[in-house]
């Protein structure tokens, strides 16, 4: 096992990594920016090293002033939470030649399974459902119109290197698939320094359903069932939740094992998610692998058992996975909600400041993962999020029950969250019968 581990990343992902890190006899060593110099979870760290000033790209990004303070501090392996360098396969090529072990995949795997299209070649080889659409990078529109026509509209135009619904494009028609391939591959060089960019079918009303998956370097790899993460704004997740509902077992199981598959396929070590699309038939399709850990990795523990953090760091130490595939067993439903600084009633402007009151619910079966507390600065900085809260109950029914009860408990204040818009959505008939698509919420917004 590693003897200190630099955590590169700050929050309540910190506080996460380092208090399975504990549990395991590591030290760990947590960097921080100058804007989060009084962060909460740096009190939990054995020892602290600022690298920069606020903006991500003059600390959280930088791969010298990270590599620096693990060498300072003598940390044989770093963890990158998510966000920031967690899918960054240089970084991870830069950790291993300065033989800091990098706490995920190789970077041949995240390379593999990162770029979009090579995930999707990888996935059509091991059996598992993809999109029909371009075989690699659109070179010239007139190909994407000849391809769009063959499979038919509508279609989506994706950066193959692309996340969080940046350098994506829905057309209907020729004319807007070639505005959006035009306007796609900007956005693309512009948020990810890579212009490649490919056309696939698009689904008007389909569940987005992800498959929680671990491997290691022994040759393992397994499912932990799946999650629902339809409920979500501009592809911005908003709720999560698992097992994902209303899905035959039949289907549930084929899609498991096939993203199991896909990840034994390209030598996986770590934890990975296998993200699909689901249509009304409950047909599947691939859409992409997250190479890191999950905002929504507590859904999975509490159905599961298994520890998603710590599993993370033992298979990056070199040891087989903790749990084998028939060990895993499903245990009642469990919800995830997350509760960003954004006012839902103000096309969700970010509300940094202070926080003069935050009072978390508990109780049977409630979970709240947060680094906030009474008197904590909210930067402008990063990501709005402040806290996850987890819900778990014997099935869905209860644990709906629990989620109305802890969220009326949740107070923070003076600025707003999306608490309130938690409390609405679950009381709403779509949520409730599970009639959802990923467009679904934004409908239901603009009616409030």
């Amino acid at each position: 096992m590693f003897k200190r581990i630099l955590v590169a990343n700050r929050g309540e992902i910190a506080l996460r990594i380092m208090r399975a890190a504990r549990e395991l006899g590591c030290e760990t060593v947590c960097v921080y920016s100058e804007a989060d110099r009084d962060g909460p979870w740096l009190e939990l760290a054995d020892a602290k090293v600022c690298i920069g000033p606020g903006p991500s790209a003059d600390s959280y990004l930088r791969f010298d002033r990270i590599i620096a303070a693990a060498e300072t501090m003598e940390a044989d392996a770093i963890h990158p939470g998510y966000g920031f360098l967690a899918e960054n396969a240089q970084f991870n090529e830069v950790c291993n030649d300065c033989r800091i072990r990098f706490i995920g995949p190789s970077p041949e795997a995240m390379a593999a399974l990162g770029d979009k299209i090579a995930c999707k070649r990888l996935a059509r080889e091991t059996g598992t459902p993809v999109f029909p659409g371009s075989d690699g990078q659109i070179e010239d529109p007139e190909e994407a119109a000849v391809i769009a026509q063959d499979i038919g509209y509508p279609v989506i135009v994706k950066a193959a290197f692309g996340g969080g619904g940046r350098g994506m494009r829905i057309a209907h028609d020729e004319q807007e698939l070639r505005a959006g391939i035009a306007s796609a591959t900007q956005e693309a060089v512009a948020a990810f320094g890579n212009g490649a960019v490919y056309v696939e079918k698009f689904l008007e009303r389909a569940r987005h359903v992800e498959v929680q998956c671990l491997g290691d370097d022994h040759g393992n790899a397994i499912h932990l069932y799946n999650r629902d993460c339809t409920s979500q704004r501009r592809h911005q997740k908003l709720v999560e939740e698992g097992p994902a509902p209303n899905i035959d077992q039949d289907v549930r199981d084929r899609v498991c094992e096939s993203a199991a598959s896909l990840i034994r396929a390209a030598r996986y070590s770590g934890a990975a998610t296998c993200e699909f699309l689901m249509d009304q038939q409950q047909q599947f399709y691939m859409l992409e692998v997250n190479t890191r850990v999950q905002v929504e990795h507590p859904v999975t523990e509490w159905i599961t058992g298994v520890d998603i953090v710590k599993a993370s760091i033992q298979v990056a130490a070199g040891e087989p996975l903790p749990v084998k595939q028939e060990d895993v067993r499903l245990n009642g439903h469990a919800i995830e909600f997350r509760i960003n600084a954004e006012d839902p009633d103000r096309d969700f402007m970010p509300q940094a400041g202070v926080v003069d009151t935050f009072n978390v619910p508990g109780g049977f079966g409630i979970r709240v993962d947060t680094h906030v507390r009474p008197g904590y600065r909210i930067p402008p900085n990063y990501d709005s999020m402040i806290a996850k809260l987890i819900v778990h109950g014997r099935n869905r029914e209860e644990a709906l029950a629990r989620a109305r009860s802890a969220l009326a408990e949740f107070r923070t204040g003076p600025g707003a969250t999306t608490l309130s818009l938690h409390r609405r959505l679950i009381e709403t008939p779509q949520f409730q019968n599970v009639d959802m698509d990923i467009h679904w919420v934004e409908r239901w917004l603009e009616k409030q």
